[in-house]
């Protein structure tokens, strides 16, 4: 019996197909292994919008994971849980930290919504799980939990903070990633990579004893990389070779740019209602 490919489809991306919604955040839907992921869910109910009008049923949603807590990836949460019920959520516990972003003094809260954080306290126990190693979602899809930070030349992309004075950096150690192995090598969705690409990509490659990597679609937080750390993430993506490269939400044009002009194109910049299958 052929195994059913595996759908990827992106549900909110800073851009977006005509007829759909955009803002700034990030969710995709997964077909898997019989499964259905919600991978992140935006800012607002625009995700939920945009699926209907692609002819994805959020009802069926299996599991819905959170790549770390900020507003832009977990408003979307009471919409998701209302719409899928009987779905299991997989997030870090320092998802519902508060949090802020500073910038030239002034702080800016950036911690997950009141309303998500009050879905999330009012799900039943089994259903939430809080993550802090690797989780196998089925034979073939994994979240990496928390992934270890070992280049010296990533950091988390901002200042981010636990205090609205910038004393306490946040170190964003809620940041996870997902893969899922095809015949042809590792599928990566990720968030934010708060963590950095690649530290994330090391991780997930030592999870799967060194598979290939296929593809990797989602926001890389290079918006405020330097050029130091745009080429040695360059140089990385080279070593890995993957045949497609999906940059979202978070990358910044100048770094999209930057991997289309060093990469090809196998670089293609995502937007809402865009569709992979592996």
């Amino acid at each position: 019996m052929t195994t059913p490919p595996t759908r990827i489809t992106i549900l909110i991306d800073n851009h977006a197909a005509e007829g759909l919604a955009a803002e700034h955040g990030f969710s995709v839907w997964l077909e898997s292994e019989g499964q259905c992921i919600l991978f992140d869910t935006g800012q607002s109910e625009a995700f939920a919008a945009n699926a209907e009008l692609l002819g994805i049923d959020l009802t069926r949603t299996d599991s819905v994971v959170l790549s770390h807590g900020h507003y832009d990836h977990s408003g979307g949460l009471p919409l998701a849980l209302r719409q899928a019920r009987k779905a299991v959520v997989y997030c870090h516990p320092e998802a519902v930290s508060p949090r802020f972003s500073l910038h030239n003094g002034t702080p800016r809260p950036i911690r997950m919504p009141a309303a998500s954080l009050m879905a999330l306290d009012r799900m039943p126990i089994e259903q939430l799980h809080w993550l802090q190693k690797q989780q196998h979602l089925g034979e073939r899809i994994g979240l990496t939990g928390p992934i270890p930070r070992e280049t010296d030349f990533e950091d988390t992309g901002g200042p981010f903070f636990f205090d609205r004075l910038g004393q306490r950096p946040d170190p964003i150690d809620d940041d996870l990633a997902l893969w899922v192995r095809t015949g042809q090598g590792l599928v990566v969705i990720v968030g934010c990579a708060h963590a950095g690409l690649v530290n994330t990509l090391r991780h997930i490659s030592r999870c799967n004893d060194g598979m290939r990597i296929r593809a990797i679609i989602g926001g890389f937080h290079l918006l405020n990389a330097g050029r130091e750390r745009l080429d040695q993430t360059i140089a990385a993506l080279r070593e890995y070779s993957p045949d497609l490269i999906v940059p979202c939400h978070c990358t910044g044009e100048n770094a999209v740019a930057a991997l289309q002009d060093a990469l090809g194109d196998r670089v293609l910049p995502g937007s809402v209602g865009m569709t992979h299958f592996f």
